[in-house]
């Protein structure tokens, strides 16, 4: 025991400045995304078809464009999905996502907004259609509906499922070690490489992880909590 608190005030500092200026970047900026593409996706999907035959067959296009997006990216795991980005799309001349940054970042918010579309669409119809009719009987516009009615009862039902994307999000940046950044996996893992300490460094990193996520879930308990404090 006195060799892994050795060993982790060693290399705590170190794991903690990979996380700062690595682990924590990556989250966020993919997390962003990742709720921008799934509402868009979410919206179009749950979209009625006009009666426009043009425009009801460019909407058909749309949706099933944003449908194929959500069964690819839910139906191949996320390590291969960055292997095809970063060293299959560049080996065909695609040099946009040479970048580990780029090809990173790309991935993990197009895979986490396609598991997000699903949460954000299924809060949005799961709100009564009699609210709806009801505030169109009051003369709001479809956009006031949606704006005053709809998304914030769809934004406080899905806080636990998008709440859950995110801690899953955060551990899956650990996968950004098999396209050489230096996250906290991949320091730990040079590290045990370095001191051979291989359980240790794995145990310390895994005990990051564990109090990162366990932030995150406090943090999910009490905005639960603030947004659902009118309801009885």
């Amino acid at each position: 025991m006195s060799d892994f608190i050795n060993l982790a005030i060693k290399y705590l500092p170190e794991i903690l400045r990979a996380a700062l200026f690595y682990t924590i970047p990556l989250t966020i900026i993919s997390f962003t995304l990742a709720i921008i593409f799934a509402v868009i996706t979410a919206v179009i999907r749950i979209m009625k078809l006009p009666k426009s035959p043009i425009i009801r067959w460019l909407t058909l296009i749309i949706k099933s464009v944003a449908s194929f997006y959500v069964w690819l990216f839910r139906s191949t795991p996320m390590i291969v999905q960055l292997f095809i980005v970063f060293y299959g799309l560049p080996n065909a001349h695609i040099t946009l996502f040479a970048n580990a940054w780029v090809a990173a970042i790309t991935v993990f918010s197009l895979n986490t907004g396609a598991y997000a579309a699903e949460s954000i669409r299924a809060a949005i119809t799961s709100v009564p259609a009699v609210q709806k009719e009801a505030a169109e009987s009051l003369g709001m516009s479809p956009f006031q509906v949606y704006r005053h009615i709809i998304l914030p009862q769809a934004a406080r039902i899905s806080i636990p499922p998008l709440s859950n994307s995110l801690i899953s999000l955060l551990k899956d940046t650990s996968l950004a070690s098999v396209i050489t950044i230096v996250e906290m996996f991949y320091l730990s893992q040079q590290i045990a490489a370095e001191n051979y300490k291989i359980l240790s460094m794995y145990l310390l990193v895994a005990l990051v992880y564990a109090a990162m996520t366990t932030i995150l879930s406090i943090g999910q308990h009490y905005l639960e909590r603030y947004t659902s404090r009118f309801i009885q």
